[in-house]
């Protein structure tokens, strides 16, 4: 008669530790950066004007009396006269078409402005969407990071409606998932003694909103990282060689959705029983 306990297959462990999503989630960001470096710059310029989010591409399509507007904005706060001629006949070509673009609510953030960008999302990425994708699995951890994106979007476009600078990145959907894991990772870990000795305990329920302005480490990046984004913002602060400025009203829009828009997607526990 076997006596030996039951014990769970022993697992290979990965050389990196990431939820499959999140890795999934990396290298298409990745791919798409390192494509866009081979395609000629007509084809990569063409990209960039199809799904990057443009708020003036909106604000004309419902306003076409706001043209003149966009288009003397385009060349405002640029010293170099060149470049501030060169926005400007973008912006009039972008207006001309007034068309919006629905899918670049979304599409804008696969794309980045250089390899730092790309550096700079991928790391946040794998640190704060890891958590989130470990607790809620793949489907959950896409619908916040796809809300953020589109919260973004949509922020950025009620803050700034005269922008014609193509947005791009994948900040705001990460910044949705920084927030989302703000909610449950700087609880301290519940008493659990489990049955057996493999056993891990069940995460514990999301703190309410009360209850998280009295943990001091939660609030303590709460803080820290409203107060960095509105200083990149204000200081127009860019990434690297090649980016714009930190959009930092997109930020703020991702981060909003992510930490309201989590307790809707928490899953329902079973009662316990007595």
């Amino acid at each position: 008669m076997d006596a030996s306990p039951d014990l769970p297959p022993r697992q290979r462990v990965p050389v990196f530790n990431l939820p499959g999503i999140v890795t999934a989630s990396i290298a298409v960001l990745v791919v798409i950066h390192a494509l866009r470096q081979l395609l000629p710059d007509v084809w990569d310029v063409q990209a960039l004007i199809d799904l990057s989010f443009i708020p003036a591409r909106w604000t004309v399509a419902f306003d076409p009396a706001k043209a003149q507007a966009i288009v003397q904005a385009a060349g405002e706060g640029v010293g170099d006269p060149a470049t501030a001629a060169a926005r400007q006949d973008f912006a009039r070509a972008l207006v001309a078409e007034a068309a919006p673009m629905p899918w670049t609510f979304a599409s804008y953030g696969l794309l980045h402005g250089s390899w730092t960008h790309v550096i700079f999302n991928v790391v946040w990425l794998a640190a704060f969407g890891s958590p989130v994708a470990r607790r809620y699995g793949p489907w959950r951890y896409g619908v916040l990071a796809l809300a953020g994106i589109v919260a973004g979007a949509v922020l950025h476009l009620l803050i700034d409606p005269l922008s014609a600078m193509p947005l791009v990145g994948a900040s705001a959907g990460i910044a949705a998932l920084m927030a989302a894991a703000a909610r449950f990772v700087f609880q301290r870990p519940p008493a659990y003694r489990p049955a057996m000795a493999w056993q891990i305990a069940p995460p514990p329920r999301l703190e309410t909103i009360p209850e998280l302005m009295r943990n001091r480490s939660a609030v303590l990046f709460l803080v820290i990282w409203l107060a960095t984004n509105l200083l990149f913002g204000l200081i127009s602060l860019p990434l690297g060689a090649g980016d714009g400025p930190i959009a930092w009203d997109a930020h703020l829009g991702g981060f909003l959705v992510g930490f309201f828009l989590l307790p809707l997607l928490e899953p329902r526990r079973q009662p316990e029983q007595g």
